[in-house]
């Protein structure tokens, strides 16, 4: 990062907290196992998140001025429940009794004022998974935590701020402990017969075939949609109540400490003494089972702890196929009672498929300590973290009213964090939790130690840790690149195929249709694909963006949809075929295996076993597709529907307008407007609105 030539922010005092929405793009994370889904490295994706967080340092940076921070706790109402009470049950029981609740209900709220009382910034901790959009949504968005920003910092405009995105004021809904916690507040339910899902395995249905992904969460809203705005005006009601009353000051000095760890072998102390480690990362069978937040496959459910001789040869095929080295059955014991489905801190071809070295880092802002972790802690797990390091930061010296949050999802990603008791039930979070039983434990004894070093005055000769590997040559694009983009004769890029309607009435939605361009040509940072004008005294006014909640921006490709049945398992075949040039087929080894046709041939290390998939028919070579030039030579033509949701007070004339770029053969990028025709909004019957008092 090169903000300023005397490089004032680094690795040590910045850190990067994602709110995790699940309706992100994908492709940005230099490790394989994130790339996955989007079948490798996305270069536009990875441009436009660091260039967006490069420029938002840049403008805090550039705006910096002399004022006070306050801070205030109050707790959110029905904003989260607990998705895996089980697994929290096991908890011992004199900690649960300590807490109310099995998720937290608190929410840490800063204000940032200038020295004249005027607020202009808000920050707040709570924990909640950015669920609330299932997975049939297909649109990127913030989910509810973006949302509830959007929301607040819309209710702290000033005077000629009237866009969405572009307010002075800045509202932050960060992230905490948030690994057991779902939006879905009315609970999981079996969606074939209305019973209630298993309690254990979140399954429906009985042996031997219970089915997870029928056992689905929902709540509190009538859709995704709704669902999201509820849980988001849930979070925006605690913040800004406590954003109004927060008294006390923040004082004191601000400081900061980082430190590098290798998380494959932390070493770590029991309460007895004895010494034991942490473990190279690997996921468990029920990681692919998912969670009553998303399912995974059917054929995985949460709680398993006992692998199958089948699931157990096809990790063996994996280990071969994208292990340098094959994993050790010492390895697959640190990991008990978790059986191991992908071991991916062997995996490592052509580059590691999961981090080993991680960021352990807080900051201190008076008597607030920001925890940053790199990843989804548990809610108990999260309350004993900050325990930890409450207790010490007191025990050397800190006030009595020091406070501490987590800042989840932190600078690099490493999945869940449960507790020892949690990880023993082995729901989804514990076969997540990559680094094995003691990782929680590892991170506890580690935070512990840093507080304690920061508090002696010895942060400037610790040692920072082994640095992590950055290999930005090694990405793997897989997807092909953008198309040229193409129209039919006698059409122009941004033309109408579907118009809006001569009249709708508020609370109707207006959807336009346009020849469009694939919108990955220009992301548009700091600007929009879209906006919806209003005729004010003769000129368009833009009132609303593609920032904004009322609006939906989607593009397709002529003659394409996108696929249902496609699963993390065929992806994860399809980037290793790409990889290595050795297509698995795991549709047809499941369909052998149902039959009772699958060659049984397990055992770590089996130089044999690649041969017994090629005689079975179930490997075979398949020539690598250089991704550059995957359709250079096509032409695409596509489409951008536009929607707005109309308001129940918008009454007047307006317009919808598209912002694309289209590229042409040779690769040249060009920009492009599309405009619906006008029309009339007029006000529900009875409401008092009118297009006189609208200005139009």
């Amino acid at each position: 990062m090169t903000i300023t030539p005397s490089n004032m922010f680094t690795e040590q005092n910045v850190v990067l907290s994602g709110s995790h929405t699940h309706s992100g793009p994908a492709g940005f994370f230099q490790y394989l196992l994130f790339e996955v889904t989007s079948l490798g490295h996305i270069e536009q994706s990875t441009e436009a998140f660091v260039n967006g967080i490069v420029e938002s340092i840049e403008q805090a940076n550039a705006n910096l001025q002399p004022g006070t921070i306050k801070v205030g706790v109050g707790n959110v109402n029905e904003g989260n429940i607990n998705r895996s009470p089980t697994s929290y049950l096991l908890n011992p029981e004199s900690e649960r009794n300590e807490y109310t609740h099995d998720t937290e209900q608190e929410m840490t709220v800063l204000r940032m004022e200038d020295l004249n009382g005027d607020p202009f910034g808000m920050v707040s901790w709570y924990p909640v998974h950015l669920t609330s959009m299932n997975f049939s949504n297909l649109l990127i968005n913030s989910d509810n935590k973006g949302r509830a920003s959007t929301l607040f910092e819309k209710q702290m405009r000033k005077a000629g701020e009237t866009l969405g995105g572009k307010e002075s004021f800045v509202g932050v809904f960060a992230q905490a402990n948030l690994g057991d916690v779902s939006p879905r507040t009315n609970g999981p339910i079996c969606i074939d017969s209305g019973r209630d899902c298993d309690d254990l395995t979140s399954t429906c249905g009985r042996f031997p075939r219970p089915d997870p992904t029928k056992c689905v969460g929902f709540g509190p809203g009538v859709d995704m949609f709704d669902s999201t705005d509820i849980i988001a005006r849930r979070q925006l009601t605690t913040a800004t109540d406590v954003f109004a009353s927060a008294s006390e000051e923040v004082t004191g000095s601000v400081g900061f400490i980082h430190q590098y760890v290798d998380m494959s072998k932390a070493s770590v102390t029991l309460d007895d003494g004895s010494t034991v480690s942490t473990c190279k990362a690997g996921l468990g069978y029920s990681f692919a089972a998912g969670c009553t937040d998303g399912a995974g496959p059917p054929i995985f459910t949460q709680g398993t702890t006992n692998g199958t001789v089948f699931w157990d040869t096809i990790r063996d095929v994996i280990a071969q196929l994208v292990c340098k080295v094959q994993p050790t059955d010492e390895y697959y014991q640190c990991h008990r009672p978790k059986p191991v489905l992908l071991p991916t801190g062997y995996m490592d071809r052509p580059r590691p498929w999961h981090p080993e070295i991680v960021d352990v880092q807080m900051l201190k802002v008076g008597q607030l300590v920001i925890a940053a972790v790199p990843g989804e802690f548990s809610t108990m797990a999260g309350r004993r973290l900050r325990k930890t390091i409450l207790n010490k930061a007191i025990e050397q010296g800190m006030p009595d009213n020091t406070k501490v949050v987590i800042a989840g999802l932190a600078n690099v990603y490493t999945h869940y964090m449960t507790t020892n008791e949690e990880y023993e039930a082995q729901r989804y979070e514990a076969a997540s939790t990559i680094f094995g039983p003691h990782t929680t434990r590892a991170y506890l004894q580690k935070f512990e130690e840093l507080m304690g070093v920061w508090a002696n005055g010895d942060v400037g000769s610790m040692d920072p840790g082994p640095s992590p590997e950055y290999s930005p040559q090694s990405q793997s694009p897989i997807a092909p690149r953008p198309a040229v983009d193409e129209v039919p004769a006698g059409v122009s890029f941004g033309d109408v195929m579907d118009d809006a309607n001569a009249t709708y009435v508020a609370g109707d939605v207006a959807r336009v249709t346009f020849y469009g361009a694939n919108p990955r040509h220009n992301m548009k940072l700091g600007s929009t694909y879209l906006e919806v004008q209003q005729k004010v005294t003769g000129l368009w006014k833009t009132i609303f963006t593609d920032a904004d909640w009322e609006t939906k921006f989607t593009w397709w490709e002529k003659n394409t949809t996108a696929p249902t049945d496609i699963t993390l398992m065929d992806t994860l075949f399809d980037l290793i075929a790409y990889l290595t040039g050795k297509r698995f087929d795991i549709r047809k080894a499941l369909e052998m295996e149902e039959k009772g046709e699958f060659p049984m041939t397990s055992g770590d290390g089996n130089e044999g076993l690649l041969k017994t998939m090629e005689q079975a028919g179930l490997l075979r070579n398949e020539p690598r597709v250089d991704s550059n030039s995957q359709k250079l030579s096509l032409s695409v033509e596509s489409y951008v529907s536009i929607e707005w949701q109309i308001p129940e007070d918008a009454v007047g004339i307006y317009r919808i307008v598209y912002h694309g770029d289209s590229k042409a053969p040779g690769g040249r990028v060009t920009p492009f407007s599309g405009y619906s025709k006008e029309f009339m909004v007029e006000a529900p019957t009875g409401s008092g609105y009118s297009v006189e008092n609208a200005g139009a």
